[in-house]
């Protein structure tokens, strides 16, 4: 599989592509490299590591959109058995950056929704670039209300730049349509767990982001506004896009430190965009524990702690 490299990550390209080289060299001329490749192997471990532990804020929000980043629907069939997908909101259209239907994780029947991007240009434009109109919230609160109807657990997945901003959108209601699902998720007496896997954009993440438990992959990004669009309206410039990063804070590590999420889902050393099959069962892993634990409460109770959780998010004291 050919891997795409962001900038900073040429030095790992290079490194692999040698090793490739060297591979293919070894199986064709009969030569025994075995050792050499083994010991550039090695020093391949020791680059990712030292490079991936030291990435920027603003490198954190490329590998979050990196190209070879799964998506939901990459997740699902690792994740999930018997995954059926539920179309449409009954009133206007199908918006195809939103997915969502009923599964089975580990026994218990869950309603997965989640944003979908697209990876070529004739998907990417079906999906919206994995920016949501109007009908795709209204979609996602079907799916909610069709989950609490049956007592069904929610998974969210976030991967957004944010909602579409045109203006079909706004014709459409695209403000009430994010509100109106903001209110139904709060009150909503099934469990509701949101994990973001790529960017999580404004509004347009937040439509599907209220639940019990928000976590978030290791290079993944939560923030109101991307750092290029912060730094567009601040600086009018997006130059100042790692200036802007670092300002906005929109690193897993740092909304923990915040107390805004839950818990960091670790990726694998070359992060989820080269080792899906690892991701994902880090997440599901994640899941399941928080699932257990959250099938136990009471309705009464998981209502509380969930109102308790989101008036919590914003507190400071003197």
């Amino acid at each position: 599989m050919a891997f795409s490299y962001l900038e900073f990550e040429r030095p790992i390209a290079e490194l692999t592509s040698k090793i490739e080289e060297l591979s293919s060299m070894g199986s064709d001329s009969g030569v025994n490299i075995a050792e050499e490749v083994e010991r550039l192997g090695h020093k391949r471990d020791k680059l990712v590591e030292q490079i991936y532990s030291k990435v920027t804020r603003a490198q954190v929000c490329q590998l979050s959109r990196h190209p070879d980043r799964p998506y939901i629907l990459d997740y699902i069939p690792l994740i999930f058995d018997d995954f059926q997908e539920l179309h449409g909101e009954r009133t206007f259209a199908d918006d195809g950056a939103i997915v969502g239907g009923l599964a089975s994780f580990r026994g218990q029947s869950v309603m997965v929704i989640g944003h979908q991007k697209g990876r070529d240009t004739k998907e990417k434009l079906r999906r919206n670039f994995g920016m949501p109109r109007p009908e795709g919230y209204r979609k996602a609160l079907r799916l909610f209300r069709l989950a609490e109807r049956f007592d069904v657990p929610i998974l969210t997945f976030i991967d957004t730049a944010g909602a579409w901003p045109g203006i079909d959108a706004e014709e459409h209601g695209q403000s009430e349509a994010i509100a109106r699902n903001l209110q139904e998720l709060a009150g909503l007496k099934v469990p509701v767990i949101c994990t973001v896997i790529g960017e999580g954009g404004s509004g347009g993440a937040l439509a599907i982001g209220v639940g019990d438990r928000m976590y978030m992959q290791q290079f993944s990004t939560y923030s109101v506004i991307s750092p290029e669009g912060c730094a567009a309206i601040l600086w009018r410039d997006r130059a100042h896009a790692e200036e802007a990063a670092e300002a906005l804070k929109p690193t897993a590590k740092d909304l923990q430190e915040l107390g805004l999420i839950d818990g960091i889902i670790a990726e694998p050393k070359d992060g989820a965009h080269r080792n899906i099959t690892a991701a994902a069962e880090l997440i599901a892993e994640a899941l399941e524990t928080a699932l257990k634990e959250l099938l136990k409460t009471p309705v009464d109770k998981l209502l509380a702690g969930r109102a308790r959780r989101l008036r919590n998010l914003g507190a400071f004291s003197e």
